[in-house]
């Protein structure tokens, strides 16, 4: 069987996918909005659909960074998920979405959440497999990319600190922090 062409670039807009869904009773939450899992599930269909479609192949996600719920979905609304590849490595791949929620009866639209998966791209076999570069299009584009490039950055820079604190972290020393908090030692 033949591989099929892939080009060495391929183009932002190339990637560019809107899912829309309408928010049925059967996705709220027990407080009446929609639950956070059915929207966390369509993120990540977008965002495969982003990504695979730009790197040619099957995409896995790997992480999902700034899931912050702005505003709740209501039933009945139409949430619209607006994804394009932002950023790629060599076999990874950056989907920013941007999802929306609009009441159909008013026209409200309001935006409830933006955030970024990153994915890696699979072979046949199932390993990381080299994906297209990224053309961008616009002054966008760039700035999207350059934001992906600092994103990655901090995330690195901050896992570092994080794990340094932690393994210097000596509990029976730092247990006066938590006479502020709303916990109580037992032991």
């Amino acid at each position: 069987m033949t591989e099929p062409f892939k080009p060495e670039f391929r183009p932002v807009s190339y990637s560019r996918v809107t899912l829309t869904e309408l928010m049925i009773p059967a996705y709220a939450n027990f407080g009446g909005k929609i639950h956070g899992g059915i929207l966390l599930s369509l993120m990540d269909k977008v965002a495969y659909a982003a990504a695979s479609k730009h790197a040619g192949n099957y995409c896995v996600t790997v992480s999902v960074d700034g899931v912050n719920f702005l505003q709740p979905v209501e039933v009945g609304e139409l949430v619209s998920l607006l994804a394009s590849v932002n950023y790629v490595g060599r076999t990874s791949l950056l989907v920013g979405i941007k999802v929306i929620a609009e009441d159909v009866r008013t026209g409200l639209v309001k935006h409830t959440n933006t955030c970024y998966f990153t994915m890696v791209a699979k072979d046949d076999a199932g390993k990381p497999t080299v994906v297209p570069g990224l053309t961008l299009e616009t002054p966008e584009d760039s700035r999207r990319f350059l934001e992906a490039i600092k994103r990655r950055e901090f995330r690195e820079r901050h896992k570092a600190e994080f794990d340094n604190a932690v393994s210097a972290l000596a509990v029976h020393q730092e247990l006066y922090l938590l006479q502020q908090e709303r916990c109580q030692i037992v032991y």
